[in-house]
C-alpha cells in the first residue's frame, strides 16, 4: 500500500530561536509603546469628558495578547527519534521528523510521534494446532512506527485509547492506542501460524516442520504475518519471537505419557540393536577361534539368554551349568 507522506524541510525561517528572539522585542516594544501611551496626558472633549484616546492601550493589548499567543503557539520541540504530523485545517501538510526546536504557522494542528522501538510481551493463550491439539503459545514482539501518515490518518487510535488528556498525557494515550491495535492483530496472526503447523511430530521419523521444531522458520512466519496485518497502521516489525509453548492444561499429562512412551520405545530399539549386534559379534568370536563348536540348537539358546541378560531392565541371575553342555 503507498503512503502519502513526506517530510516536511525545516528551514532558516522555521528556527526556534529566531522566533523566540523575536517574541521577545515585540514584547519589549508592547512594554515601551504602553508607557509611553500612558504618560500622554488623557485628553477630554468640550464636555468634560475624555476621548477615545483613553482606549488606544487597551485596544493595542488586546491586538498583541492575541498576536503574541498565536506566536507561541507555533512553537515545538523534537527530541531523536521523534516525529511531528502537520495539518491545516484537515489538510496534511508534511511530517517534521528533523530534530530541534522549530516554529511552524501557528494554525498547523500538530500530532507528535514516538518511532522508538517499543516492546510487547503477548500472554500465551489457547489455541488448535494443525492436528487439533489444544496448545498454549504466547509471543514477544518488537515494533515501532515507520509511516506516520498511515499511524495518524488510516486507524482510529482515539478509540482504542482512554479519554485523552493534555500534553504528554495525551501522548501516552496515543501509544496505548497504538499498543491495544498491535497487541489485537498479534492476537489473530499468532492464532493463524498456530493452525498452520502441528505442535510435535507424531513420527519421530517425519519431516515436517512443526512448532516445536520449526524455529527460525516459524518466527519467520510469524514476523511476515504481522508485518502484513500492521502494515495499514504504518507500523514496522523489527522482531517477533514465540517465546511460550506448552499443551493445554487439559491434554498435558496425555500427551506427557506418550512422549514417555517415544523415548522408551527409542531406547527399546537402541537396546536391540546394540544386543543383537553383541550376540553377532559373540558368535562370530566363538566360531572364528574355534573356542566352542554349537549346532543350531545350542546357537538358539545362546542368542535368547543373551539378549535376555543385554535387553533385561533389571541384571540377569544367570544359572551356571557346571556340567555337560550335552
Amino acid at each position: 500500500m503507498e503512503t502519502k507522506e513526506f517530510a516536511r524541510k525545516m528551514t532558516g525561517a522555521n528556527n526556534g530561536f529566531l522566533h523566540l528572539a523575536i517574541n521577545l522585542v515585540m514584547l519589549a516594544a508592547f512594554i515601551l509603546v504602553e508607557i509611553i501611551i500612558g504618560s500622554q496626558p488623557c485628553m477630554v472633549d468640550a464636555t468634560g469628558e475624555p476621548t477615545g484616546w483613553i482606549a488606544l492601550p487597551i485596544v493595542l493589548g488586546i491586538v498583541f495578547c492575541f498576536i503574541y499567543i498565536m506566536h507561541c503557539v507555533g512553537f515545538i520541540i523534537l527530541q531523536p527519534n521523534q516525529a511531528c504530523v502537520l495539518t491545516f485545517f484537515g489538510k496534511y501538510s508534511g511530517t517534521v521528523s528533523e530534530t530541534g526546536f522549530f516554529f511552524v504557522n501557528p494554525f498547523y494542528t500538530k500530532k507528535k510521534l514516538s518511532l522508538r522501538a517499543r516492546n510487547m510481551d503477548v500472554p500465551p493463550i489457547k489455541v488448535n494446532d494443525k492436528n487439533g491439539n489444544p496448545i498454549m503459545i504466547g509471543l514477544v514482539l518488537v515494533w515501532k512506527i515507520k509511516d506516520c501518515y498511515k499511524a495518524c490518518f488510516d486507524i482510529d487510535v482515539d478509540t482504542l485509547a482512554a479519554p485523552k488528556a493534555a500534553g504528554e498525557q495525551a501522548n501516552k494515550q496515543d501509544l496505548k492506542g497504538y499498543d491495544s491495535f498491535v497487541s489485537v492483530q498479534s492476537d489473530a496472526a499468532l492464532r493463524k501460524v498456530a493452525g498452520l503447523y502441528a505442535y510435535d511430530n507424531m513420527d519421530n521419523h517425519a519431516p515436517e516442520v512443526t512448532l516445536r521444531s520449526g524455529g527460525e522458520e516459524i518466527n519467520n512466519q510469524l514476523e511476515e504475518e504481522l508485518a502484513s496485518r500492521l502494515s495499514i497502521a504504518g507500523i514496522e516489525i523489527v522482531e517477533a519471537r514465540i517465546n511460550y509453548l506448552a499443551y493445554a492444561a487439559e491434554i498435558a499429562q496425555v500427551m506427557l505419557r506418550r512422549q514417555q512412551a517415544d523415548a522408551i520405545i527409542a531406547a527399546r530399539e537402541k537396546i536391540v540393536e546394540g544386543a543383537v549386534s553383541m550376540v553377532d559379534l559373540a558368535l562370530k568370536k566363538l566360531s572364528q577361534d574355534q573356542i566352542v563348536e554349537l549346532d543350531e540348537e545350542r546357537k538358539a539358546a545362546m542368542v535368547s539368554n543373551l539378549l535376555v541378560v543385554l535387553c533385561a531392565d533389571e541384571s540377569a541371575s544367570p544359572v551356571i551349568n557346571t556340567g555337560s553342555l550335552y
